[in-house]
């Protein structure tokens, strides 16, 4: 019992969690004659190892700060008919990140840009890529503050460094002079080494807008566009579908 007990506490301390739940299990077993003692250690390092991976891939998803988890089995495509299933799920082999290309979701509010690029997101981040998730707005007041705290470079290379950046919300509202550069540097410091994912409701040729001058705008398109894929989603807003179909649902008489 002295070294049951001893056993126990080091699978605790070595935070061996599977193992430790299937100890007794495989002891009886092994004891019993059903088992080989080294597969019944196979079985619960290969169960422990699992249950390391499953743990690992779902603390990316917490630290990658997405909004909702919210995948493609749950984007109702055949509310957008207009978008082509087939290419959304091929982001799933996740070979825009290994070539370092960028996704742009352009579309008017509610049409699903955000769920879809949390979706890509989300298949990162399991498969263990360093991802993070933020709106263009909040982004532009991180830069803007560390810009004046006189620390932009780290925190430039902060959102350079990770694999997928996705960026939320660009074109809601327009920017200064100020961010607009910090918007631009951040952008040719991913240029060719990680990807950026970007959701937009305004299209390519007004950014200039947004963004105060066509020359930024250009250059930035530059290097979103040159290695990209853009998804360009036309259709009714699930939002307002959603408050139909509440104002459709008949009262229930009491």
């Amino acid at each position: 019992m002295a070294s049951y007990t001893k056993l126990i506490n080091c699978l605790e301390e070595l935070d061996l969690k599977k193992t430790q739940e299937n100890l007794d299990t495989y002891i009886d077993l092994v004891n019993q004659g059903k088992m080989e003692f080294t597969n019944a250690l196979e079985e619960m390092f290969t169960a422990e190892c699992e249950y390391n991976r499953e743990r690992r891939k779902y603390a990316n998803i917490h630290k990658a700060n997405f909004p909702f988890l919210k995948t493609f089995e749950d984007f109702d495509f055949s509310f957008q008919p207009g978008i082509n299933r087939t290419e959304i799920l091929e982001f799933q082999n996740l070979r825009f990140v290994q070539q370092h290309e960028n996704i742009l979701f352009v579309g008017s509010s509610g049409v699903g840009k955000t769920h879809l690029a949390t979706a890509v997101g989300i298949e990162c981040a399991k498969a263990r890529y360093s991802t993070y998730f933020i709106t263009f707005e909040n982004l532009m007041s991180q830069l803007k503050k560390a810009l004046n705290e006189n620390r932009l470079d780290k925190r430039l290379q902060f959102y350079a460094g990770y694999k997928v950046l996705i960026i939320d919300e660009l074109g809601y509202l327009p920017v200064d002079n100020d961010a607009a550069n910090l918007f631009f540097q951040l952008i040719a410091r991913r240029y060719e080494k990680h990807s950026t994912i970007v959701t937009t409701n305004i299209p390519f040729s007004k950014w200039a807008e947004i963004l105060g001058s066509p020359t930024l705008a250009n250059a930035v398109l530059d290097r979103l566009l040159h290695h990209s894929t853009v998804i360009s989603i036309k259709g009714p807003s699930y939002r307002l579908k959603e408050k139909k179909d509440l104002l459709n649902t008949p009262k229930q008489k009491n």
